[in-house]
């Protein structure tokens, strides 16, 4: 791409349409004990940045520990408690809590309570989205996501597991 054609691209729109997302709209995007709702998947940001809303129920174990090459990841909890394992440590974060991954950063999530967790979370490039919706699709037939579906599934999209961590 030219200078010309990147700086076209990245320049404001003459009338950019506003996106809005009401409460029961958004893409659902059920990972095992899981769901996501995705609120911008980054066509209306240029991909600049995506955001989901995800809910994960009770005694919630997420990914393998993991690093993304090419974005940013930042998770901010609504409600309950979510433990972010980053390498060796934990971090227990509560409703209020900000949480941001830089790229090459390995990191895992799980809810380990007794209450849901709600977290929104943001992908900056959005590149990462369409990672949940392949994911979603190896779970058609109702199993939890694998190691090897959620490994395999997370290549595609510059991102690898931690296996120095594993």
């Amino acid at each position: 791409m030219s200078m010309t054609e990147q700086a076209a691209a990245n320049a404001p729109q003459a009338d950019p349409a506003v996106s809005v997302v009401g409460p029961s709209d958004g893409e659902t995007i059920v990972l095992g004990t899981t769901r996501m709702r995705v609120l911008e998947d980054g066509s209306h940001t240029g991909h600049r940045l995506a955001i989901a809303e995800s809910v994960l129920a009770p005694h919630t174990q997420g990914p393998p520990q993991h690093r993304h090459a090419r974005h940013d990841e930042g998770f901010y909890i609504l409600s309950g408690t979510v433990r972010f394992t980053v390498g060796h440590e934990n971090h227990d974060a509560a409703a209020g809590t900000l949480v941001m991954v830089p790229p090459g950063t390995p990191h895992t999530f799980a809810n380990l309570t007794d209450q849901p967790a709600v977290m929104l979370s943001t992908f900056t490039p959005d590149l990462y989205v369409q990672y949940f919706r392949d994911l979603q699709e190896v779970l058609a037939g109702g199993q939890p996501p694998t190691p090897k579906a959620t490994i395999d599934a997370m290549s595609r999209y510059a991102t690898e597991p931690a296996a120095d961590l594993a």
